[in-house]
């Protein structure tokens, strides 16, 4: 039977998919795969630039997927490639694995999760492996993250005795997992990334968001229950170039904060443990441009446990039309995207004016950048009845003013990382 992240599970409809690197694994390695890891993208609908501020997140998992299709070898030898850029690299699992200057990008994840795995007296083994995925590549979706999480399963199932027999990680492995992806992106990508990405590629759950402390990492699925709306995402088309150094200099501001406002808030460590009302009390003692880079995170981790709150309450009685609480989780994600816009100056023009066209059409209860920012995608809650006026709208305008198409996903809220046997892939 194949297996999810909790064990269970029936292929998806990516099943397509599945068929398509099935044949390329063949084509590539001469016989079928063994196996495939897949690993989602996400979305998250509140609570950016917080994860690395130990502070709270509540992102989903979407029906977008990394694949690795993979075969066991008997030796130590890792055979990759890259179907969807046509690229191949190589490398020995005995040896010490520092990144080759000529090593693809793409290629850095996989050295990373094989090093760390073997540092962490993890089992893994060589594989011959086929990679491809729907993710788009830097719009915000979190490709990467989903790429070392389907590696780290490719390479554990690979290396485990439960192949075809069970799920090679235990639930209460997950989060150390996710820790283990995490130090991917900071030692051989230079990304120094929270944590939220990578937990919610391995805990996604269909229908449910993750309400998630990035400082404990305890987590809830909360249930979504969009009462006819769908979360469709709008991708400007603009490659994220500044995102990693600038991504770098707001994590460094966040800290400059947290270092000062120590002086008068005791026993803080992040800007998790700073309530507004203080914040409010001392944000003078800081320069102008920490203070607005602290501003925005304290003001986002409200915004989030208040938007779980009003979703929590609302379950209780659902309805198929546009209620009180569900446009108030609409208003904080608009005050979310101000917010990033203004204080946090991620955004950019393109992702503001995705935000502009949104807002005016009736039907759209909230909408906001996701991701890093400075390009990328925005995040929408869009009524039934409204999509085809939004798709038409969204697209006209935004190509009139910057003479780009925009993407446009209608996304489904599915689970986490699966592993696929080849048994069932037939």
């Amino acid at each position: 039977m194949q297996k999810d992240a909790s064990g269970n599970g029936t292929l998806d409809p990516q099943s397509n998919r599945i068929r398509s690197i099935t044949q390329k694994f063949e084509e590539t390695f001469g016989s079928p795969p063994t196996f495939i890891a897949s690993a989602p993208g996400r979305v998250n609908l509140i609570g950016e630039h917080t994860d690395y501020n130990d502070g709270y997140v509540f992102p989903v998992a979407i029906d977008k997927y990394i694949n690795i299709a993979a075969r066991r070898r008997t030796d130590r030898r890792i055979k990759l490639h890259a179907s969807d850029v046509n690229d191949s690299w190589e490398f020995n699992l005995d040896a010490r694995q520092s990144i080759p200057q000529q090593a693809p990008a793409w290629s850095h994840y996989l050295i990373g999760v094989a090093s760390l795995l073997q540092a962490s007296g993890r089992t893994i083994a060589g594989i011959d492996a086929v990679i491809t995925g729907d993710v788009p590549i830097g719009a915000g979706l979190s490709s990467s993250a989903a790429l070392s999480v389907s590696a780290t399963l490719a390479f554990l199932t690979a290396g485990s005795e439960l192949v075809g027999d069970g799920f090679p990680v235990p639930e209460n492995h997950k989060k150390e997992l996710a820790a283990l992806c995490q130090r991917v992106e900071h030692e051989f990508a230079g990304v120094n990334c929270g944590i939220m990405d990578q937990t919610i590629s391995l805990l996604g759950k269909a229908n449910h968001g993750l309400f998630l402390d990035c400082r404990s990492l305890e987590y809830e699925h909360v249930p979504l229950n969009l009462a006819g709306h769908y979360i469709t995402i709008c991708n400007t088309k603009v490659k994220r170039e500044l995102a990693a150094s600038e991504y770098n200099k707001r994590r460094a501001e966040c800290e400059r904060g947290v270092d000062i406002l120590s002086q008068w808030i005791p026993g803080i460590s992040s800007l998790r443990d700073i309530a507004l009302s203080d914040f409010k009390k001392h944000e003078e003692e800081l320069p102008a441009l920490t203070q607005k880079r602290c501003r925005y995170v304290i003001e986002e981790n409200t915004r989030v446990l208040e938007a779980v709150s009003v979703l929590k309450a609302r379950n209780q009685q659902i309805t198929e039309k546009t209620d009180e609480a569900l446009i108030q989780f609409g208003h904080l994600m608009n005050a979310s995207h101000d917010g990033l816009r203004d204080d946090y100056e991620v955004s950019c023009k393109e992702l503001d004016l995705l935000t502009d066209i949104a807002r005016s059409i009736t039907g759209v209860i909230g909408s906001r950048m996701t991701g890093a920012g400075f390009g990328g995608c925005t995040v929408n809650i869009v009524h039934k009845d409204a999509l085809e006026t939004f798709q038409t709208r969204v697209r006209k305008e935004y190509q009139k003013q910057i003479g780009i198409e925009p993407e446009i996903y209608r996304c489904h809220v599915g689970n986490g990382a699966q592993v696929f046997w080849n048994s069932e892939l037939s």
